[in-house]
């Protein structure tokens, strides 16, 4: 199965176990503390793959310029979800931590992963 998949799957099934747990109470915080985070590691990790395959000394460049634009991203969509939604702030704060840091870290091991598969395949 694709990574951007698995990254898929993943938030949406912890998201239903952690909202069935907690009941209605905070679902929406915890959903939107999902969301962008998935948007986000899902559309990088579908370009770093293309770009890898297709010209893999493009990629460095491609990556810090993803990284500025996801910087001004997540500044947006927080003051978005706090500001304008008005979401509760410890709920949303502590879902998007934990899938902006659990979902980094999936991306970064797949990354790995990628990269090995090449220095195999050269």
């Amino acid at each position: 199965m694709r990574p951007a998949a698995w990254m898929i799957g993943g938030s949406v099934v912890s998201w239903l176990v952690v909202a069935l747990v907690t009941g209605p109470v905070a679902q929406r915080e915890l959903l939107a503390g999902m969301v962008g985070p998935l948007l986000v590691a899902v559309g990088t990790w579908e370009m770093a793959d293309r770009t890898y395959r297709s010209d893999p000394s493009r990629l460095t460049a491609r990556m810090i310029a993803a990284f500025a634009a996801k910087m001004v991203f997540f500044w947006a969509y927080v003051a978005v979800m706090l500001l304008w939604l008005s979401l509760r702030p410890i709920p949303f704060v502590i879902s998007f931590t934990a899938y902006f840091t659990a979902l980094h870290l999936v991306e970064a091991l797949c990354l790995r992963r990628l990269f090995a598969s090449g220095l195999r395949d050269s």
